[in-house]
């Protein structure tokens, strides 16, 4: 497959080579956004990481605020953070939900002298109440957008000993978006403060934040575009500036565009006065000529780099990467992309949930997550059911993959006005700090499955239209049979055929959820889910049984545009004791056979800069005794000619590219695998090498990709390999990345039978997430493997993962190991050290034994009580879930 990055796209990117054992691998450093700024050396910002350093209490204690409180005994933790680390499999409301106390003890820098300083976080979940020096400043409530600390109004000073304390809690609350009780929801309100935090020094004239502003359509940097075409476009800069000061300052707002290599296209300057507190905008103008005009193939972004400078001197800025694309929704005539026909688009949605962390991803995890996703073929996501972190906004920008961005909701709905007006304000915010994302296609600014009145529609339409009143703007859709939604809305929910009938929408029809077949929403068991733990088999009749369903989004007459697949990654539920095991990866992002089908339906011809690409053939066929007598292989080839027992036997099939069906469809060579005519050549003939399967892509007569497959044979060895995605792992403290460990046969076949728990260590600058409590280390091999999660330490260095079999002997598979190094972080820490001495931990319990209430934090319900609930929900999955 071709993975070779593609050269022009360097300015963003920092490309750098890690010697390791004598051989250079090529590695990828994504950029980091901060509060929708990617640093400006020189600008007069500065940002600090403000992750490390927590110290850490699950539950609610008296006095916790206060600066005298003796935190000693706590746990020492980073940001992103969970409450309580869990099993991979446990869904049915098994998180822990209730109250939690964060502290932090940090010396304001010297450096942040004469600047207005702020403390911005990403999200944390639920309600939140902030104390700074025992005084309570201010509250939120949410677990999905930014909120920011502002030290300098409260008096803050550099050189100043700080105590920040954050009570949190992600009970149940119908006061608030999403609303529904956990025990009723199809994911989990994992608790913490589970996205980064910075702290941000700017001087007191500078640009606001698109959210503290509390500007319609302002605040900040606003970036639009009009005019588009391959041979020019116009780029529009709108700057908003805030004078803190207590005189009247006269700035030059200075914006300049450059290509993806830092080369200045254009460079434009203007005056602004302020008095005291007053805000304004400043609106710039550049033409591009030729622009490179982004797409999901080609993703270019150019940068904007915004200064403020008060004579000669820099004293704010930062860079807004942006897309220059036209994307037109043309009803029965789909979805057109820079002034041709895109063709469908298909992808999936996206949950934030990862084993053992819950939603306490680190930015490189979120990169991976969309990196995934655009190897497997996918050109859009849809959220949900919530605004993501904006890294992984970030990624989709880089990576080329659209993106439906969807307010906080699941089938709930509270009568209650201030319940409404805060969905709303959810959804400004969520504009405003998405607006600037070439990703971004849609808005989603109504409640996901939920009956809501007609004005509510209506209003949230119009706030889509307020936040951005320009050309280009993302489009808003809605399920079609929900209140005003075909008769106002730009794009409409519904299903393959919809155009196809008498009352259909004038609008562009796009499927939302795809995939799903239960046999009820009760018992939800179906044929596209299955644990990538069951083996081959249901991982096969999964992938076929998405293959039917993502054939479906190529039935079209021009109007039905695609669909997102529900759900590409296992994760979590409130309301069921299964987790959802419909991923084409399992929670740990380990593939399953259905990822290669989604793969395989990317074009061969394809040249990605970033993502996996090119041609492929994948044989899903194991050849083991239990193993099913046809062969399915997945290839975006024109043809495969399969061979077994060393061509033996061959046969050749096409690749079948059907009109108005998948691009690629699944072949089934028939009576290939007979285990006995193989136990023939291994047994009778003594010949185990002869049995062997070789499937050969086919394009234009050639052979283009290759893939050889034999039977596993004894457990002999482990062998290890870090899932980096060429992304290293960041000594910040909070990042962390996936070892996994397979069990071998002697020539690397993976023993997809072995059953074996796998011992791990780690030595070095790396800590492991998690231990035996819930079944992180030791960990059973499924399917072959063994996951492990390392986190970093905050200092750079190597680290030995080994892995061994719990119970060793004569016979046993052999031990394993791997080394690697983590690489610095880019921006400066603030914390007080002296109350970072103690072992920082990855857990917020001991690591000897199960916590002595397991009923801790968990809502009890009757039998009736439950029943009841169910009932609900499956009412209400049944009325959405299912096909019109």
């Amino acid at each position: 497959m071709n993975k070779k990055l593609f050269p022009i796209l360097s300015a963003f990117l920092l490309l750098f080579s890690l010697i390791e054992k004598g051989q250079a691998t090529e590695t990828y450093r994504p950029e980091t956004s901060v509060a929708g700024f990617i640093q400006l050396p020189g600008s007069g910002r500065q940002v600090y990481n403000f992750n490390p350093g927590w110290r850490f209490f699950k539950g609610d204690i008296h006095g916790a605020e206060s600066v005298d409180f003796d935190d000693r005994l706590w746990t020492i933790v980073s940001t992103p953070h969970t409450v309580e680390l869990m099993p991979a499999e446990a869904s049915g409301c098994r998180n822990y939900q209730g109250p939690a106390w964060y502290r932090k003890h940090f010396v304001l820098p010297a450096e942040t002298k004469g600047k207005r300083v702020l403390i911005h976080f990403e999200a944390a979940m639920g309600k939140q109440v902030l104390y700074l020096n025992g005084k309570r400043i201010q509250e939120h409530v949410g677990g999905y957008l930014p909120f920011t600390l502002d030290l300098t109004t409260n008096g803050i000073q550099a050189g100043d000993s700080c105590l920040l304390a954050i009570f949190v809690d992600n009970s149940n609350d119908k006061s608030f978006p999403p609303g529904k009780p956990q025990y009723t929801l199809d994911f989990a309100y994992h608790g913490g403060i589970y996205r980064d935090v910075w702290m941000i020094a700017k001087s007191p004239v500078s640009i606001t934040d698109p959210l503290d502003s509390q500007t319609v359509a302002g605040g900040g940097v606003f970036v639009h575009f009009d005019k588009i075409s391959e041979k020019s476009a116009q780029v529009y800069v709108n700057t908003e500036l805030q004078n803190d000061n207590q005189h009247t300052e006269t700035v030059t707002v200075e914006t300049t565009l450059t290509d993806a290599d830092g080369k200045v296209i254009k460079r434009t300057s203007g005056k602004l006065s302020l008095k005291s507190g007053e805000k304004k905008i400043i609106r710039q103008q550049v033409e591009v000529k030729s622009p490179k005009l982004w797409s999901p193939d080609a993703p270019y972004l150019y940068r904007v780099q915004s200064c403020i400078k008060k004579g000669n001197q820099s004293i704010d800025g930062g860079i807004t990467r942006i897309g220059i694309r036209l994307a037109e929704f043309r009803g029965k005539d789909g979805f057109w992309l820079n002034g041709k026909p895109f063709g469908q688009l298909v992808g999936a949605n996206r949950h934030q949930d990862f084993a053992y962390v819950g939603n306490a991803l680190p930015n490189s995890q979120q990169w991976r997550d969309a990196k995934r996703l655009r190897d497997a073929g996918c050109t859009i996501i849809r959220v949900a059911h919530y605004p993501q972190d904006p890294s992984f906004m970030d990624a989709c920008d880089e990576l080329g993959m659209f993106v439906i961005v969807a307010t906080p909701g699941w089938q709930y709905w509270n009568k209650d006005v201030k319940f409404g007006e805060l969905v709303h304000q959810n959804t400004r915010e969520m504009i405003r700090r998405d607006r600037n994302h070439p990703s971004v296609l849609m808005w989603e600014p109504i409640l996901n499955e939920t009956r809501y009145p007609l004005d509510f529609a209506l209003k949230a339409l119009e706030i889509t239209k307020e936040e951005f009143p320009y050309p280009g703007r993302p489009v808003a859709a809605a399920d079609v049979h929900s209140a005003g939604v075909k008769e106002h809305y730009d794009v409409v929910y519904g299903w393959p055929g919809d155009d196809e009938k008498a009352d259909k929408p004038e609008q562009c029809i796009f499927t939302r959820e795809f995939g799903e077949n239960v046999d009820d929403w009760y018992a939800h068991n179906n044929n596209n889910r299955a644990s990538r733990s069951w083996g081959e088999r249901p991982l096969l009749i999964q992938a076929l049984s998405l293959a039917k369903s993502y054939d479906e989004m190529y039935r079209t007459t021009g109007q039905f545009i695609g669909g997102t697949q529900w759900h590409p990654f296992d994760h979590q539920r409130g309301y069921h004791p299964d987790p959802y095991w419909g991923g084409i990866y399992d929670a740990f992002r380990q593939k399953k056979y259905a990822y290669e089908m989604f793969r395989s339906q990317s074009p061969a011809s394809l040249r990605h800069p970033l993502a996996e690409c090119g041609p492929m053939v994948f044989i899903a066929h194991e050849m083991s005794q239990f193993s099913d007598k046809d062969v399915v292989i997945f290839s975006n080839c024109d043809s495969i000619r399969l061979s077994i027992y060393d061509g033996t036997k061959s046969w050749t099939q096409p690749v079948v590219h059907a009109k108005g069906h998948m691009p690629n469809a699944p072949v089934v060579f028939e009576n290939v695998w007979d285990f006995w005519e193989a136990r023939g050549y291994s047994y009778t003939q003594k010949n185990w090498q002869k049995v062997n399967m070789v499937a050969e892509g086919i394009i234009n007569g050639k052979v283009v990709c290759t893939q050889k497959k034999m039977p596993s044979r004894r457990s002999t060895k482990l062998r290890l390999y870090a899932d980096t995605q060429k992304v290293n792992l960041v000594a910040d403290g909070s990042d962390f990345i996936v070892i996994v460990a397979e069990v071998t046969d002697d020539s690397g076949n993976i023993r997809r039978l072995a059953k074996e728990n796998i011992v791990f260590t780690v030595e070095g600058e790396g800590q492991i997430i998690g231990d035996a409590t819930i079944g992180a280390n030791p960990r059973a091999i499924e399917f072959g493997s063994a996951p492990l999660l390392v986190r970093s330490t905050r200092k750079a260095g190597k680290i030995k993962v080994k892995a061994h079999v719990q119970f060793e002997g004569t016979q046993a598979p052999t031990a394993a190991e791997l080394e690697f190094e983590s690489v610095p972080a880019e921006l400066p820490f603030c914390y007080d050290e002296k109350y970072c001495t103690s072992q920082e931990t990855s857990s917020s319990t001991p690591k000897t034994g199960l916590s002595k209430d397991t009923t801790e934090g968990k809502v009890q319900l009757t039998e009736e009580e439950r029943q009841r609930v169910l009932d609900e929900v499956e009412r209400q999955q049944t009325e959405f879930g299912i096909e019109k």
